[in-house]
């Protein structure tokens, strides 16, 4: 057997239901964020929690709409250190990037 046969057989079954599930998951992360957006919290808790939550979304739709949950994980391992390298480079190139604490009073 090769090993990208070996592979299939191990991976469970991609149903729609599945997708359903992923897509009504991503929905809700969504309707939390809006409703943060109009709440009055803290400016700090809230960045906190919107970049949080965008990171969870992001992480399932790599997941699951692109396949990368079955992926070996090597390949997960030569993404993820690139992803945080280009997060750092923004914050290098964009000094200015945490100035937003400064705007609500």
């Amino acid at each position: 057997m090769s090993e990208h046969e070996h592979n299939e057989a191990h991976a469970p079954a991609v149903t729609p239901k599945l997708f359903l599930m992923v897509w009504v998951g991503l929905l809700g992360l969504t309707m939390i964020e809006v409703l943060l957006a109009y709440e009055q919290t803290p400016l700090t808790i809230m960045l906190l929690l919107l970049v949080g939550l965008s990171v969870i979304k992001a992480a399932m739709i790599i997941g699951y709409f692109m396949h990368m949950k079955y992926e070996k994980f090597s390949l997960t391992m030569t993404l993820f250190p690139m992803c945080v390298f280009c997060i750092l480079m923004m914050f290098v190139i964009m000094p200015d990037a945490l100035r937003s604490l400064a705007l609500r009073p």
